[in-house]
Order: structure tokens, then sequence, then C-alpha cells
């Protein structure tokens, strides 16, 4: 009787573990195809970390994944779209620069033609109240706020008074995503600062290494500037290169954008950044994808989650750096 209570037992264990090392060897991802628009150009500092992040998602849940890259242009962006609902992929990632209006009908065509569709790094907040239900989440930063509170702590951290000028080089003019520049420039001149704002063109959006000169012009023009916020990731790894060109000596101006890249974070040590808005844009990668296989094998609707991570300085760039040059800060 002994025997057979421990043979069976045994049957019982062996049979659960044979179980468990079914299911570890079955991931969720597995045959699950999405198209990826990580919204920049190939090899750009900001949506190469997107990339990465989705790539991790990618490995640790076993699904395949194609990248679209749209060298920040609205167009490009919805140009892409059409190829990827094209191509009928499980999951489609969109980021949100071309706004709700543009996006409705491709997504609709989307949804109907059964693709999973969340977004990346800039809200669509119309689109995704009518599509939460069928897995449209957003993986990013409130626009509005992170812009907001990114001049607040700069004023916080430099004050200045009343009259003073500030620079803000951004993306105003477009649906969503300029709500950042609209958060900055309004806190600016809450606090009663002389504002000058620039509208980063297409080109310098796809190339910041373009905005030298400009950087030169404006201040040779306003040698009084005190403050310079910059609302575009790239652009503010640029900040070094951009002041010493101008003549400008490190921590003469107070400098501050977003996103961290091992640029930025060299341009921090060296005095010529002072702060940094992080919207942690691995998690902005790897979150959608894992949005998508949640929705596709389970059924989940729509998860919005804020990535923003407070902000980078010198207090904390020692620890932040080397995790920016792995590609993944």
């Amino acid at each position: 009787m002994r025997i057979r209570t421990l043979l069976a037992l045994t049957l019982v264990t062996l049979a659960s573990f044979n179980t468990s090392v079914s299911l570890a060897a079955t991931r969720s991802g597995e045959n699950v195809s999405i198209w990826f628009d990580t919204g920049g150009p190939v090899g750009g500092a900001y949506n190469t970390i997107v990339q990465n992040g989705a790539q991790q998602a990618c490995e640790d849940l076993g699904c395949d994944i194609r990248f679209l890259y749209s060298d920040w242009s609205p167009q490009k962006m919805i140009e892409n779209a059409n190829r990827a609902i094209a191509s009928k992929p499980d999951g489609l990632v969109v980021m949100g620069h071309p706004g709700d209006d543009a996006y409705e009908a491709l997504i609709d065509e989307a949804q109907d033609s059964g693709i999973i569709v969340t977004s990346s790094d800039t809200e669509l907040p119309r689109l995704m109240a009518e599509h939460q239900a069928e897995g449209f989440g957003y993986a990013g930063t409130d626009n509005k706020s992170r812009g907001t509170l990114l001049a607040q702590e700069a004023l916080r951290r430099h004050p200045m008074k009343a009259g003073e000028r500030a620079l803000v080089w951004g993306l105003k003019s477009k649906p969503n995503r300029g709500l950042s520049t609209v958060g900055m420039i309004e806190a600016l001149e809450d606090a009663g600062l002389q504002v000058d704002y620039m509208e980063i063109s297409a080109e310098l959006d796809k190339d910041p290494t373009l905005g030298m000169p400009l950087m030169t012009a404006y201040l040779s023009r306003h040698p009084d500037t005190k403050m310079i916020l910059i609302d575009h990731a790239a652009l503010t790894g640029q900040l070094e290169n951009l002041l010493r060109a101008a003549g400008v000596g490190p921590n003469e101006i107070f400098a501050a954008g977003f996103s961290l890249s091992p640029a930025t974070a060299a341009a921090i040590q060296s005095g010529y950044v002072d702060l940094v808005g992080d919207g942690q844009p691995f998690l902005q990668g790897y979150l959608p994808v894992l949005q998508v296989v949640l929705t596709k094998r389970y059924g989940f609707s729509g998860l919005n989650i804020n990535t923003g991570g407070g902000f980078i300085s010198r207090d904390n760039i020692d620890l932040i750096a080397p995790l920016a040059k792995q590609g993944l800060r």
C-alpha cells in the first residue's frame, strides 16, 4: 500500500514538473507579429532607446517585430501605419504625433481588421477612449504636465527675476506632442519671464546637428538669455555642442531638456545641461509590445501607463550614466 502511495505521489510530481516545463517553454508572445514605429530616424538617439525596449520585450515574450522609422515626420507616421495595416500584423504600435484626427480612419480600419493598435510617446486621448476595450493603450508621459513640471523644476533650481529672458525651443505646432512646449511657455510666463520661442523645423527634428547656427544666431542677438528649455530629446543631446559653438561656457546659462542619452549624460557632467526630464523611453518601447501580447492572448483592455521617471541632474547622473551607455536610459 505504501509503495502504491509513493508511486502515485511520484507520478503526480512528474506530471506537475512536465506541466511547468511545458508552460515555461511556451512564451505568451510566440507567433504574435508586431509592427512598431519608433518615430525617429535609423540610429536616432531617442528612438533607438525606444527600439531597444521593444526588442527586449520581444526577446522576453517570443514575438516577432518589424521596426519602422519616420524621421519624426507626422506624414511618414501615417504612411508607415498604412503599410503596416496592409500587411495585417497582429499588432501595431504608433506614436501619436499626427494627432487623433489624422489617425482616426486608419485606426478604425485596423481595429475592424482585427489588428491591435496601441500608442507610445505621445498620447492619442480620443482614439484611446474609443478603442481602449480593444487593447488601445498608452505608454508615455502626459505631455502638457511634463513641460510644465520641467519648467517649474528649472525655476526652483535656478530662480529668475521677472522680466529676465528665457528661450523655449520646441514643437508647439504639433497636436498633442506640442502640449509639452505649451506647458513650458506657460510656466515661464506665469513666473513673469520674457519668453522667446523657436519652432523646431522638420529638418532639425530629423537632424539636430543643424541647430548649431540657429543657436549661435539667437544668442548673438540675445546675450542676456538666462535659461534655455529644449522640448526635444535629440536636440537636448546636442546642447553642449550648440552652446560651445556659440561661445558659451559651462554653467553660464541654465539649460534643460528631455530624455537621457550618452551625449546628454556627458553634457550634465560637464556643466552644459543642468536638468533633464526623464520619460524613460525604454519603457515606451517595452510596454506597448507587452500590451499587444496581453490583449492578443488574454483579452486585456488598453493600459494607460505614465513612464515619467522624475529628473536627472548632477545629483544622480553618476548612477544613471552607465545605463545610458547601454541604451537603457
